[in-house]
């Protein structure tokens, strides 16, 4: 049996292998704190997305992904600080883009489910 592909698993899981690379970069560099915090929160966006899938119930849905979209929200924050801290010559712009992106599905996810909720 085939499994239904999942835009936000899909789109999570690519952006924290992305996220692997930034990562190794800055390690190379000797950049060890603001690369931690980036990779952190950059994982737990599908991290907390799998989560989501094994939710009991809707409510229990929307707050896995509303935690998703806030650690999106934190990691596009750490892309800002170290593109400007000019730790490494790195194109940021792909994994900016990435991330904003999955800011604007999940955000979508959970202003749906949460409408659905109290319909």
């Amino acid at each position: 049996m085939k499994m239904q592909k999942n835009l936000i698993q899909e789109k999570s899981f690519e952006f924290a292998v992305l996220s692997i690379s930034l990562y190794k970069a800055l390690l190379e560099k000797n950049e060890y704190v603001l690369s931690k915090q980036f990779f952190r929160s950059a994982t737990s966006i599908g991290a907390n997305v799998e989560e989501a899938q094994a939710s009991y119930s809707k409510k229990e849905f929307a707050a896995k992904m509303g935690i998703a979209a806030k650690e999106a929200r934190e990691a596009l924050y750490w892309l800002k600080l170290l593109e400007i801290g000019d730790f490494i010559s790195y194109d940021f712009q792909q994994l900016k883009f990435d991330c904003e992106g999955l800011i604007k599905i999940l955000t979508s996810i959970v202003k749906t489910t949460q409408s659905n909720i109290n319909n």
